[in-house]
């Protein structure tokens, strides 16, 4: 990946909608060699999709609630399945294993505390082998991106 490709990427994460020739000009390409670019970029994996990104206060989903799971068990079979019911849940947005002291943490957001604790009371009936959950609420957002930073 040279610099054209990081300027391309780093323009993109800004805004996809930018027409090709916007894009071609802003990197100072021509418009058939960035299209290669960006076709070569998506073919490649660094451009997994290209997504509108809303408001979550608009959708009145301004509650973000950090969750951190301990399991009973860790054999492959319960982790598949319990991914599977986690992950369907649309309101986890983010779902990561853990090192440290807890096993799992999801990031879910919902509307309010009693959205959150709808969701805690599916969760816990429809999960076994949890052992512990604690939940901490985000007070205020301070950073949020989903640019990640592509200049080495």
């Amino acid at each position: 990946m040279d610099s054209f490709d990081q300027h391309i990427l780093t323009l993109l994460q800004r805004d996809a909608s930018l027409s090709l020739k916007d894009l071609a000009e802003a990197v100072n390409l021509t418009t058939t060699p960035c299209w290669k670019r960006v076709k070569r970029l998506e073919d490649e994996g660094y451009i997994r999709g290209r997504v509108a990104l809303l408001d979550p206060q608009r959708l009145n989903l301004g509650l973000s609630v950090f969750v951190q799971l301990k399991t009973q068990r860790h054999d492959s079979a319960w982790l598949e399945d319990f991914a599977r019911t986690v992950t369907a849940f649309e309101e986890v947005m983010e779902f990561y294993r853990m090192s440290g002291d807890w096993d799992y943490m999801l990031r879910v957001v919902v509307s309010d505390i009693a959205a959150y604790d709808r969701f805690y009371k599916r969760l816990i009936t429809c999960t076994e082998g949890l052992s512990n959950i604690t939940s901490s609420f985000a007070m205020e957002q301070i950073k949020y991106t989903t640019a990640f930073p592509v200049s080495r």
